[in-house]
């Protein structure tokens, strides 16, 4: 009998140990609490979206003002660790950072802080670093980029049938000539020219995610450029506000532009941060485990169109997008089809990317299969660097 005992008291220890673990056991509704790490503030397009998605969770999860910490302002520096090491202090049994260069100060805080959850937006080191408490996390916005391409390529065909002078040029401000800005201007340019197939593309880069003067300037010059229809991966105003000033097309990026741009903006996408913030939340609530790198689609919710703006956009935009959207969610469809684009004349069979990322940015994982490129597929991040035929980036510098 005595043995009996004590083995179910060992079973017993051996259970809390692992609910302790798993920083589970002791995260009751009332208690929890999650901290969030922001880059910039809601001036910036990129974190509104972040505090919008955090105060929908709230509301979804029924958490209380006080068990949701948010900092913002936050530099890509030790600044994040120390904002994470506030936010275990206060309480914090999840801690979540939206800026890609925030994820090493994660990393570093999660190697301390055992029993706190990190989660971090845009990051590719999770699937490496194999810590349990270490998460990214990030969706397929590559789809909603391109849906935004197939409203433009719309707008772009009815301007040119309208005016036949017009040149089938686009333009596009990107931040920096990373993966997930390549993969989004690539997708959206894919769009595009599933619609106008003689479209071409120029990129100008600003080396900034958010510099309102930088990117107004970029706009400008590819509007100058001969650019008649421009997008955006960059968090300010700067590009919509100049399309609004030279009454040029816009598709903007985290949300509409629609009451400051009434006559150019056409539509926009975004990820909804929403799902995952709820999710992450009712894993660590019921002890469950997060996900090391979590990718949200379309069917969760997590990519988002807002509603286009019928006094820019062409006619039937709206059920155009509808009905390719339908294609994608069913696999019908896929952004990176190899037989719709071309690298230096050629079509691709075959491409190792950079999933890893080790410090010499060599190809590891083969990602060219059944006749399509699988982003975000190996890991939440976008990792499709690819240089296409069609599009021309004017400034490489960054």
């Amino acid at each position: 009998m005595f043995k009996k005992i004590l083995s179910l008291c060992l079973a017993i220890l051996m259970v809390a140990g692992l609910c302790v673990g798993l920083s589970s056991c002791n995260s009751s509704k009332d208690s929890f609490k999650i901290g969030v790490i922001l880059l910039h503030d809601e001036s910036s397009t990129y974190d509104k979206n972040f505090i919008n998605g955090i105060n929908d969770a709230q509301k979804a999860l029924g958490l209380k003002d006080s068990q949701v910490i948010i900092k913002k302002g936050i530099p890509e520096g030790n600044e994040c660790y120390e904002a994470a090491a506030e936010l275990v202090a206060e309480g914090c049994k999840i801690v979540f950072a939206d800026s890609f260069g925030h994820e090493d100060y994660m990393i570093k805080a999660a190697k301390e802080f055992k029993d706190v959850q990190f989660c971090h937006a845009t990051g590719t080191k999770a699937h490496t670093e194999g810590l349990d408490n270490y998460h990214n996390a990030f969706a397929s916005i590559y789809e909603g980029r391109y849906l935004a391409g197939i409203a433009a390529g719309l707008k772009l065909k009815a301007m040119m049938e309208a005016d036949s002078t017009i040149v089938p040029k686009i333009g596009y401000v990107g931040a920096f000539t990373y993966a997930e800005v390549i993969s989004g201007y690539t997708s959206f340019y894919l769009g595009v020219k599933e619609i106008v197939p003689n479209v071409t593309m120029d990129v100008q880069f600003t080396g900034s995610w958010y510099d309102e003067n930088e990117e107004r300037n970029a706009a400008l010059a590819l509007i100058n450029g001969g650019c008649v229809l421009i997008s955006q991966h960059a968090d300010s105003m700067g590009a919509p506000s100049v399309c609004e000033d030279k009454n040029v097309p816009n598709v903007s990026y985290n949300g509409s532009t629609l009451s400051s741009c009434p006559n150019t903006f056409i539509v926009s996408s975004r990820i909804d941060w929403a799902p995952y913030f709820e999710y992450i939340c009712n894993q660590v609530i019921n002890g469950k485990k997060i996900d090391t790198d979590w990718t949200g689609t379309i069917e969760t919710a997590s990519v988002r169109l807002t509603d286009v703006n019928d006094k820019a956009a062409a006619a039937n935009t709206q059920a155009t997008i509808d009905q390719y959207k339908a294609e994608l969610i069913a696999g019908t469809r896929h952004v990176f089809d190899t037989n719709n684009f071309t690298v230096d004349g050629q079509k691709l069979t075959s491409y190792k990317a950079d999933v890893d990322t080790d410090a010499n940015y060599e190809g590891d994982t083969e990602v060219i299969k059944d006749g399509y490129f699988h982003e975000s597929e190996y890991r939440s991040a976008p990792y499709f660097d690819l240089a296409i035929d069609g599009i021309t980036r004017i400034n490489v510098a960054f």
